[in-house]
């Protein structure tokens, strides 16, 4: 006797989902009317703080996306491996380690090459810019191909040894080819039958990718970059000026919720689009902080045209302007420009002088600095 399916891919139809657009639709009105003013102040600053404001954004893309599983990246190191790669100068950053430069290549080429097919072959290329050495931790990756099982079925599970919960199964690896042959034609068509406004499209390849989940790992990271590629599609440009990776985070307990729901529920995603879209509002409405940090660091630079800085001075007034995480103090400054502890406390006196820095309460080997507010 068959067992009752447990998840959406094992039912009748799949994968054929549906919707309710009325439910939707107000929601999907909200969301494109904010991308249109987004964009549209965005292009109203100029190159230069276009640029800014999109170096800002996919850093943050970067290193919030491996957040959400658990991989914590080097934000000085995505930041310098992006900006080289827009070719903006930030000066004395980190140089990037191979993992921090795959997963900003396979972001970059998802965001700035959404006109391309999505193809297999592009999908191994950006497994393979995830795990350039073959392996996830101590755990042996398989490249260039979908996962082939061996190990057992792919399950996303939580809990201590012998306390596990299963909360999705995968399809079984025999299915895989033509599981996802069946999605790139549907992600690639456009065809009037098949098509989809963008927005809607990207939280629909995100949950039925991730509900094929056809790689060993990587598969969340992958999932998002697809939305992104297809936001990227529904904006008409490679300019990202806002992120969902982020707000995911921000919500990371209700993301995996409602994907669980989705994938344990019916071939009506309804609820699932729901989310997705309440996120993304979300999200776009973040963007804001982003345009503020922007502009505030463009104000700080016209008002300190005339002071003499040196690099040192300037590269770590820059850190702080994107957010240095923790306190400067005189040991962080000395590591940050490479210099020793005197010479950092002579450049950082010098700021305090001239009313840039301002010695926060407190004292002796706690003293830390913050920047001035702005006139």
């Amino acid at each position: 006797m068959r067992r009752r399916p447990h998840y959406i891919h094992e039912l009748p139809g799949w994968p054929e989902l549906r919707w309710d657009r009325e439910r939707i639709a107000s929601s999907l009105v909200i969301v494109r009317h904010q991308q249109g003013r987004l964009l549209g102040r965005m292009e109203a600053l100029g190159f230069p703080l276009q640029q800014e404001a999109v170096l800002a954004t996919l850093t943050e893309e970067v290193v919030k996306s491996s957040d959400i599983e658990g991989e914590k990246l080097d934000r000085g190191q995505v930041r310098s491996s992006i900006a080289r790669r827009l070719g903006i100068d930030v000066g004395g950053a980190s140089a990037p380690d191979r993992r921090v430069e795959g997963v900003v290549e396979m972001m970059l080429d998802a965001t700035r090459n959404y006109t391309e097919p999505l193809t297999r072959e592009r999908l191994f290329g950006w497994h393979a810019s995830l795990f350039p050495g073959g392996r996830s931790g101590m755990r042996t990756v398989r490249i260039g191909a979908w996962r082939d099982d061996r190990t057992g079925p792919m399950q996303v599970v939580s809990g201590a040894i012998g306390r596990e919960r299963v909360h999705f199964e995968a399809p079984g690896a025999e299915r895989l080819g033509r599981e996802m042959a069946t999605f790139l034609d549907w992600f690639n068509g456009s065809s009037p039958e098949t098509t989809i406004d963008e927005v809607l499209k990207a939280g629909l390849a995100h949950l039925w990718f991730v509900t094929i989940h056809p790689f060993d790992d990587g598969n969340g990271r992958i999932a998002r970059a697809i939305a992104d590629l297809e936001l990227a599609r529904s904006d008409r440009s490679a300019q990202r000026f806002y992120n969902m990776s982020a707000q995911i985070l921000k919500e990371r307990k209700e993301y995996y919720a409602a994907l669980e729901r989705a994938q344990r529920g019916t071939l009506d995603v309804t609820e699932w689009l729901g989310w997705f879209l309440a996120c993304l509002a979300r999200a776009l409405a973040g963007a804001e902080t982003t345009l503020a940090a922007v502009l505030r660091k463009a104000r700080f630079w016209q008002a300190s045209g005339d002071a003499a800085l040196n690099d040192r001075q300037r590269l770590v007034l820059n850190r702080l302007l994107d957010g240095l995480e923790g306190k400067l103090t005189t040991s962080k400054w000395a590591t940050i420009a490479t210099c020793s502890s005197d010479t950092a406390l002579r450049d950082i006196l010098d700021l305090v002088g001239r009313g840039i820095l301002l010695r926060d309460p407190g004292g002796g080997r706690s003293t830390s600095y913050s920047l001035a507010e702005l006139p």
